[in-house]
C-alpha cells in the first residue's frame, strides 16, 4: 500500500482540467474540496452506481480525505454526461511506485479503505472508461501509466474496462491479484453454517457458547439505525485496542486519525441508513463487535474486535455465527468479508471468494507506452500472481 508520502502530487498537476469527449461525455478534474458541496449528486451516483463501493461514498471518502490529505493532494475525476454526475475517481499524482521511484497516476486508497471501484452509473461504464483513458492520455504528465488499485476482477464495471482495452492497441497488466472471502449463497443461514463447518466443529462451538452462558447473560444485538451510536463507537475502539491489534500499534485508536475516521464515517453510514452493528454481549458488556456498511445489493464488512479475555470460547466465531443472518436479507445478495486472503478465521466460515487486482494501463504517447511495456514486463516477470492482459 502506497503511503502518504508516496502519494505527494508532481508538480505539473494544473487543476481543474476538463477533457471533452462529444461521443462519451467528459472528465472534471477537481480538489477534493470542490466536492463537498456536491453530495446531492454524489449521493445520486451511489445509488445507481453498477456496482456498490461505500468506501468512495461521500460519507465515507470525505471524512477520509479530511483525515489524510489535509493539504488536498488529492482530486477527484468526475465524469459528466447529460448535464449529470455519471462516474466519479479520487486519484493522486505519485513519484513512486510502491518502492520504486516510478511516477505514475493512481486510484487513491488508504488503509482503511478497502475497494478502489469508480462509482459508475449503470449504462455508462464503457463511456466512463474511455473518457478516463483519454483524460489520462491528454494529462498524463510526468506519469508513466495509471494505476488502479484494489479492483474486482469481476463485474459490469471490470468488464466495460476489458472490452475498451481490447478494442484498442493499449497495453494494460494485471500486476497483483488475491482472493478474499465472499459471503454469497443461496442457502439460508442455517443450511450454510452446517455446509462451512464440520459436525464436530460445530458441535464444539455450541459447547463454546453454553460454556460463556455459565460466565452470564449472553445476547445478540443487531442494530441498523443510531441509537447509542456514540457509545458503540467507544466500546469498540476500547475493545479493539485491549487485543492484538492495540499490542501490534495496528488499532484503530492508536492513531488520532484513524480513531476520528472510523467515528466520522460511521455516524455518516448510520445518517445514510447504510450501517449495520452486531454485537455479543455478556451481562450487557459487549466482547464482540462487528460493523458493516451495506450498500444494496452487497454488503462489506468493515471493522471487528472482540475480548482476548474470552477466546476460549470463541465470541469472534459466535459473531459471525449471528452474521450469516445476512443470507436471509432480501436486500442483500453476498458480503464482503475486507480480510485478507487466507484470513485464519472467516476463510475458515465464508466458502467463496472475490478475486481483487492492481492493474496498470499504459497511457500518453509512444515513447511513455514503450517505457511502460518494459515497466510492466519486469513486474510480471516477478509476479506470477499478476499477468498481463
Amino acid at each position: 500500500m502506497a503511503t502518504k508520502a508516496q502519494l505527494r502530487p508532481m508538480p505539473d498537476w494544473q487543476p481543474p482540467v476538463v477533457a471533452d469527449c462529444p461521443a462519451t461525455g467528459r472528465i472534471v478534474c477537481v480538489p477534493w474540496r470542490d466536492m463537498t458541496a456536491r453530495s446531492a449528486n454524489w449521493n445520486r451516483l451511489a445509488e445507481t452506481a453498477a456496482e456498490p463501493n461505500p468506501f468512495f461514498e461521500s460519507w465515507y471518502l470525505l471524512p477520509s480525505l479530511n483525515v489524510f490529505d489535509p493539504e488536498g493532494d488529492v482530486h477527484i475525476l468526475r465524469y459528466e454526461q447529460g448535464g449529470k454526475l455519471r462516474g466519479l475517481l479520487p486519484v493522486a499524482r505519485t513519484g513512486r511506485y510502491y518502492h520504486l521511484p516510478i511516477p505514475n497516476l493512481a486510484s487513491w486508497l488508504h488503509a482503511n479503505c478497502f475497494l478502489g471501484t469508480p462509482l459508475v452509473e449503470t449504462g455508462y461504464e464503457v463511456p466512463f472508461w474511455q473518457a478516463l483513458l483519454g483524460w489520462s492520455d491528454d494529462n498524463a504528465g510526468m506519469a508513466l501509466f495509471l494505476h488502479l488499485r484494489a479492483m474486482p476482477l469481476a463485474g459490469p464495471v471490470y468488464a466495460a474496462l476489458q472490452g475498451v482495452l481490447a478494442g484498442g492497441s493499449r497495453q494494460a497488466a494485471i500486476v497483483h491479484r488475491e482472493e478474499r472471502a465472499l459471503l454469497a449463497s443461496d442457502l439460508d443461514a442455517d443450511a450454510y453454517w452446517q455446509a462451512s463447518l464440520s459436525s464436530k466443529k460445530r458441535k464444539e462451538l455450541r459447547r463454546q457458547l453454553n460454556r460463556l452462558s455459565d460466565e452470564g447473560r449472553v445476547a445478540f444485538v443487531s442494530q441498523a439505525d443510531d441509537t447509542n451510536l456514540a457509545e458503540w463507537i467507544e466500546q469498540f475502539l476500547v475493545l479493539e485496542s485491549a487485543g492484538w491489534k492495540g499490542r501490534a500499534g495496528s488499532a484503530l485508536a492508536t492513531e488520532p486519525r484513524t480513531a476520528t475516521l472510523f467515528r466520522e464515517s460511521l455516524i455518516g453510514a448510520a445518517t445514510h441508513g447504510k450501517l449495520e452493528r452486531l454485537t455479543l454481549t455478556l451481562n450487557d458488556r459487549p466482547i464482540a463487535m462487528l460493523a458493516s456498511f451495506l450498500a444494496s445489493p452487497g454488503a462489506f464488512s468493515f471493522k471487528t474486535a472482540f475480548d482476548e479475555q474470552y477466546a476460549r470460547f470463541s465470541p469472534g466465531v459466535l459473531l459471525q455465527r449471528e452474521n450469516l443472518a445476512m443470507l436471509d436479507r432480501e436486500n442483500i445478495a453476498w458480503c464482503d468479508s475486507c480480510a485478507a486472503s487466507d484470513h485464519p478465521m472467516i476463510d475458515r466460515i465464508w466458502r467463496e471468494r472475490r478475486a481483487i487486482g492492481r492493474i496498470s494501463i499504459a497511457i500518453g504517447g509512444p515513447l511513455r507506452r514503450a517505457a511502460f511495456r518494459q515497466i510492466v514486463r519486469r513486474e510480471t516477470t516477478h509476479n506470477p500472481a499478476g499477468g498481463a492482459s
